[in-house]
């Protein structure tokens, strides 16, 4: 007996890997709506070998599914997903807005996936940022083992993460660069992003950070302990897919390279590839598609006492979307709903 399961925003980026990945992962779907707003209404979406019009989100009635994973942007999430709790479907949101709500689990299945239980409160489960979600991961099993004190990170984030707008401003910018005729202002970004970086990412806050940045801090501190110390520069940079992080980490306990490499293998969810050579790392442009949280260039760090420098990059539409969403809906199938 398998789940009746809802995937609303359908048509978007990370809806759409949402489905490629319930059906990859094989999970275990009576049946299935997939819903969109009214003007995407009738477009049709793939799910495994099948094809799906989508229905109207605004009118849908959610009572008798299982599961929603919604892909709909904050606004469409604060309308539509107490709607879906109420009538008893359990909500996997990938916005925002429930993030910081103490009534909420912010989880990372490979992090903090005993928090689930937290979900009968508001029937709704949050899922984090797609930024932090891979640091967490790969800051975990380290964290298990030697307490983590402080992290400094600086990202670099894919234009996907800001959407379709984000990657066909990035398209368009960069055929112009080769066509002089051709004027691309940005739009999207606040600055031009082909051939360039932005040190920009989400709404400036009276700190001087960034809401990407401030989300980072909160967000790892929800999900993984409110003692560590976090500071974070997020950046934009001319890349499709792939978020990528330079991660520096300060230990309460000692810890040398070789046995952080040695923990990272064996650590769920993340694939180490870390040889001191030429190409002995891992890029964006190879993660694309994949589950894993790749993690490279794992170093002892000494300006820090028992300090360790990391490279760490992930499909940000997978990780750090879709398919985190897919896993927090494993967790419940296997802890709480247990049909499948």
């Amino acid at each position: 007996m398998g789940y009746k399961v809802v995937v609303a925003g359908a048509t978007g980026n990370v809806g759409r890997e949402m489905l490629n990945i319930l059906a990859e992962r094989e999970f275990p779907v009576d049946e299935i709506a997939v819903l969109a707003s009214r003007k995407s209404l009738g477009t049709e979406v793939s799910f495994g070998d099948k094809t799906l019009k989508t229905k109207d989100l605004a009118t849908f009635d959610f009572t008798g599914w299982d599961i929603a994973l919604f892909a709909v942007g904050s606004g469409p999430t604060k309308e539509f997903a107490p709607k879906a709790a109420a009538a008893g479907c359990i909500v996997i949101d990938n916005s925002s807005l429930y993030r910081y709500d103490h009534d909420v689990p912010l989880i990372v299945p490979e992090v903090n996936a005993d928090a689930i239980h937290g979900y009968a409160k508001r029937n709704i489960i949050a899922n984090p940022n797609c930024s932090t979600a891979q640091m967490v991961v790969a800051l975990k099993p380290l964290h298990d083992r030697a307490r983590i004190k402080r992290v400094v990170v600086a990202t670099y984030q894919s234009v996907s993460g800001a959407g379709k707008e984000g990657m066909d401003e990035l398209w368009d910018q960069t055929k112009a660069v080769y066509n002089p005729v051709q004027d691309v202002p940005p739009r999207k970004f606040t600055k031009q992003i082909a051939f360039n970086v932005i040190p920009h990412i989400d709404v400036f806050l009276d700190s001087g950070e960034t809401k990407e940045e401030w989300k980072m801090v909160a967000e790892t501190k929800k999900i993984l302990d409110p003692k560590i110390k976090v500071t974070a520069t997020c950046v934009r940079v001319p890349v499709f897919v792939g978020h990528s992080e330079a991660i520096n980490i300060e230990f309460e306990e000692p810890l040398d390279w070789q046995e952080a490499q040695d923990i990272l293998r064996e650590a769920p969810g993340i694939m180490l590839i870390d040889k001191r050579e030429n190409g002995g790392y891992i890029t964006p442009i190879e993660c694309v598609g994949d589950y894993a949280t790749y993690v490279s260039r794992v170093r002892q760090d000494s300006t820090v006492e028992n300090g360790l420098s990391l490279w760490c990059v992930s499909d940000n539409l997978r990780k750090g979307a879709a398919l985190n969403a897919v896993q927090i809906a494993e967790v419940l199938g296997q802890r709480v709903l247990k049909k499948g």
